[in-house]
């Protein structure tokens, strides 16, 4: 089994324990910001659960019906867990909102408070683990995951926060409009999973298109190559694009039509073994022309 097929299945445990947690308390205390926590979780679960079969899927080699392999199905996953993230959030607001019209108190505050700081600790370790992986492999399967659960560490601590001024609140105070801070918590963490969920969309969908690399990184491409250009060598038409974690290049080099088959491959090798010391997961191919 691959590194990136064991991250996403520690990320599959460690969010299953959570989610257990999460609804235990939230049932207990009444508290609807730690059921809404208990919903990312289980959204992380769904997402950790795509991104396993997807980091499975796009390492397997090419085939004759996917001659390029199948890495888009990670841009697939990221599109598909940004969409449930969406949908998520969408319901935290609803359910917060039904709460702020009919306020109920919340229980056992300081258990809720306990599970939150154990959710943040826990997502603290697994989301560096995946954000680790992600950046050595280009998995963007795994890097969606991590930032779901690097999302769920702030909102873990938002609610712990909430949770905590609410017990003072309540015990100093007996301010009645405690009742309406655990549901307006709720709402402030289903909007920060909505700008996660449009975040990853975006970064998830645009391969999908076969948009270029970055600017960086084309930047970097283009000086690899001219390195290698002279008055007698030159290149055009360079093209990239990206599936998964594999980039895809490809540009035309004009050479002195003197030169032999042999000679041309030799130089277009060079070039090559150039870019892929620079690049990882790449493909390049060059098509050779005359002057």
């Amino acid at each position: 089994m691959n590194r990136k097929v064991k991250t996403a299945r520690l990320s599959i445990l460690s969010n299953s324990l959570l989610i257990l947690l999460k609804v235990i308390v939230g049932i207990i205390s009444g508290s609807i910001s730690i059921l809404s926590e208990a919903i990312h979780s289980f959204i992380d679960l769904v997402a950790a659960g795509i991104a396993f079969f997807s980091v499975r899927i796009s390492d397997t080699p090419a085939d004759d019906r996917h001659p390029y392999g199948h890495g888009k199905f990670e841009n697939i996953s990221g599109v598909a867990e940004a969409a449930l993230i969406f949908i998520a959030a969408i319901w935290i607001i609803y359910e917060a909102t039904k709460k702020i019209l009919n306020p109920n108190p919340v229980e056992v505050i300081g258990l809720g408070i306990g599970v939150m700081l154990i959710s943040a600790l826990v997502n603290v370790f697994v989301s560096r683990k995946l954000y680790k992986v992600a950046k050595e492999t280009d998995s963007i399967a795994l890097e969606a995951d991590a930032l779901h659960l690097k999302v769920d560490v702030y909102t873990s601590l938002g609610v712990a926060v909430g949770l905590i001024l609410m017990l003072i609140i309540k015990n100093f105070t007996k301010n009645p409009l405690v009742h309406y801070l655990d549901p307006v918590i709720a709402i402030l963490v289903a909007l920060m999973i909505l700008k996660e969920s449009f975040n990853l969309f975006m970064k998830a969908y645009s391969p999908l298109l076969d948009e270029a690399l970055s600017k960086e990184e084309i930047a970097g491409l283009k000086e690899m190559i001219e390195k290698h250009c002279s008055e007698t060598v030159k290149y055009h038409g360079l093209r990239t694009r990206k599936g998964g974690n594999f980039k895809y290049i490809d540009f035309h080099l004009n050479l002195p039509p003197n030169l032999s088959v042999k000679e041309a491959h030799e130089i277009c090798d060079i070039i090559e073994e150039d870019i892929k010391r620079s690049m990882k997961y790449v493909e390049v191919t060059i098509h050779v022309e005359n002057f």
